[in-house]
């Protein structure tokens, strides 16, 4: 079997960026070929090729640096191909792309009318994956999301029926609209990957990403998430206004322009699978872990926050930082990529004194404090 080198540019070193690289190990190749870049794949043709190259298993393995250029190509295509309905918001793509390849969940808060939904919906649209959508109402009960047992009287047994949460991308549309006890059905899910009903666990497959939409809380008929439940989110982003030029983009596009129903799809869930499993090896050195923990210490001595960031949080930023890191083709994490995610993993995390609050201090702001006074670790 023929393997297929990517036409990668030479990785342009940063000063003292190789203090942070990890000395080359043999890792298994997680992907197969390049995904062909047409708006549609033969999925016959997929279904019978293994699913990463025997040969790349040789003596002769392919480094970790251009493991890391496959990733980031990868990453490309799909934030490209997200990017032909959510205009002007690459921010957004790349960080809702993260939360899926670090296996996190991702909470989108904005005003109606901005592209939550329609963010959620392309990303699902561009994975060769199962997905299912859950509008969130105040009547919708814990089962309507999980699953019920349900008798068999012709087998005289109780039967599992799955609900909607049993897919790979789950987007749950205004999750704010329900009530506690709905939202609370899907704490162990987003945490466990799994489901227990009448004490009997059922796991939900994998990749699993929860996308939740919800309003601002001051706006009707709205309930506020619970501390419990936001942590389980990996992050916390807002796509906000387009620009000026994006909007005449989307308005000159309409009605015929590119809809999310005819976005092509550009990875398998095995392609996903393979980069989750490639981005938790990414190397981390040890002064990148003290920074990481560093900053979320300081978060709970604070004198504006009243809660800081739990081992959670320390958690979900290094697994975010990693991907980045193999988002940008590098095989290591260095201390930019921690502080260019610390406020959208941590800021929804923290909880401000009642003092902070009347004088109208976010927690964006506060932990931006604390970034701008700790000292980053220099490269020896």
């Amino acid at each position: 079997m023929t393997q297929y080198n990517f036409d990668q540019q030479p990785y342009q070193q940063q000063p003292g960026a190789a203090a942070y690289e990890q000395p080359y190990q043999q890792q298994p190749v997680y992907e197969q070929q390049p995904y062909p870049q047409q708006p549609a794949y033969d999925q016959q043709a997929h279904q019978q090729q293994p699913s990463y190259d025997q040969q790349a298993l040789q003596p002769q393995q392919q480094p970790q640096q251009q493991l890391a250029g496959q990733f980031a190509q990868r990453f490309q295509l799909l934030a490209t191909n997200i990017e032909r309905i959510i205009r002007g918001k690459h921010e957004a793509i790349e960080l809702a792309l993260i939360c899926l390849f670090a296996e996190g969940h991702l909470l989108v808060e904005d005003v109606p009318g901005t592209g939550k939904t329609t963010l959620a919906r392309s990303l699902a649209a561009s994975v060769d994956a199962e997905w299912r959508r859950i509008q969130f109402t105040p009547d919708l009960l814990p089962s309507d999301i999980t699953g019920v047992s349900i008798f068999n009287q012709a087998h005289q047994k109780f039967e599992f029926h799955q609900g909607p949460v049993f897919a790979n991308i789950v987007l749950a549309d205004e999750i704010n609209r329900a009530s506690p006890k709905t939202q609370a059905a899907l704490l162990e899910v987003m945490e466990e990957r799994r489901v227990t009903v009448d004490a009997e666990p059922h796991p939900v497959p994998r990749p699993f990403l929860v996308v939740a939409t919800q309003n601002p809380v001051d706006m009707d008929g709205t309930y506020p998430l619970p501390e419990a439940q936001l942590d389980r989110f990996l992050m916390k982003i807002s796509v906000g206004y387009p620009d000026h030029a994006s909007e005449v983009e989307v308005l000159k596009g309409m009605p015929t322009g590119p809809q999310v129903e005819r976005l092509p799809v550009v990875a398998r869930s095995s392609d996903v699978a393979g980069m989750i499993d490639f981005a938790s090896r990414i190397h981390v050195a040890d002064p990148v872990y003290d920074y990481i923990v560093a900053v979320c210490a300081a978060t709970r001595t604070s004198p504006h926050l009243r809660l800081g960031a739990s081992p959670r949080g320390s958690l979900a930023l290094l697994r975010a930082a990693r991907v980045k890191a193999a988002a940008a083709g590098r095989h290591y994490v260095v201390p930019e990529d921690v502080k260019a995610l610390a406020v959208p993993v941590l800021a929804h995390r923290l909880i401000l004194t009642p003092e902070a609050e009347l004088r109208e201090v976010t927690a964006a702001a506060a932990l931006g404090e604390i970034l701008a006074g700790m000292p980053v670790p220099q490269a020896a």
